[in-house]
């Protein structure tokens, strides 16, 4: 399924959605911000999605905003498509990866901390380059920014506009896992795999805590399967999705 650059698979209970733009690095067009929210939504809703990999082609992660749109986009007052699209992938109610490899930068960035996990190739390259165009940053956005990696390293990307290096990211925070390149898209399908198979409602549960919003009701049916799988020494088969947490869907 593709909407504009953005190309949507599914390999059983993962779905994978490519920023697919390489002319320019993956830069995001307007289309394409205004595409993802569309894209969220079915795969929030499909009961056989359990987990959402955000990854660039070409080797490259995404690059930002397509700076060719950018003051179109402001004189139609219309900026604000990046942090609606922002705003969906981290209200998405179930786990998401960023698959981070070659430049992740601006927009780019600004998608990566949107997800809940991220994982890096060790060539990869970070940067939150507002500053060198006199962009202001969305409010929303650095705040999630600021969340994750603390205020005073949030200040430092911003302020210098500067590329960091993949070991970097990891030790800010920006990051969660740093792997050989030749390796990334297998790291990331393991741990997919694993979270695949455990219990969505506990996962949803955890994502509205930490995000703020109250967590859904326990459910007997996914307790009894975790219980009953426990004391007969097997893998649970978490099939019951639970009802979607206030505010996560």
């Amino acid at each position: 399924m593709v909407s504009g650059r953005l190309v949507l698979a599914k390999d059983g209970p993962i779905a994978t959605l490519t920023i697919a733009n390489p002319a320019k690095r993956n830069a995001m067009t307007a289309a394409m911000w205004r595409a993802l929210p569309s894209l969220l939504t079915p795969l929030a809703e499909d009961p056989a999605v359990r987990v959402l990999i955000l990854a660039g082609a070409g080797g490259t992660f995404c690059a930002g905003a397509d700076i060719t749109e950018a003051a179109d986009i402001a004189r139609a007052g219309d900026d604000s498509i990046a942090v609606v699209a922002e705003e969906a992938l981290a209200a998405f109610p179930k786990p998401t990866i960023a698959r981070i490899d070659g430049f992740c930068v601006g927009g780019g960035c600004q998608l990566a901390v949107a997800c809940d996990l991220r994982f890096a190739a060790a060539d990869s390259r970070f940067g939150v380059t507002p500053a060198k165009l006199g962009i202001v940053y969305p409010p929303s956005t650095t705040r999630r920014l600021s969340a994750l990696i603390g205020p005073a390293r949030a200040k430092l990307l911003l302020y210098t506009a500067e590329l960091i290096d993949a070991a970097s990211a990891e030790r800010f925070g920006l990051v969660d896992a740093v792997v050989p390149a030749a390796d990334l898209a297998a790291a990331v399908h393991r741990t997919a795999t694993t979270i695949a198979a455990r219990s969505l409602l506990t996962q949803r549960a955890a994502k509205a805590v930490l995000s703020g919003a109250a967590p859904p009701a326990q459910d007997e049916a996914e307790l009894q399967e975790g219980i009953t799988a426990f004391l007969e020494r097997r893998q649970p088969v978490f099939g019951h999705q639970g009802a979607p947490a206030p505010g996560m869907s």
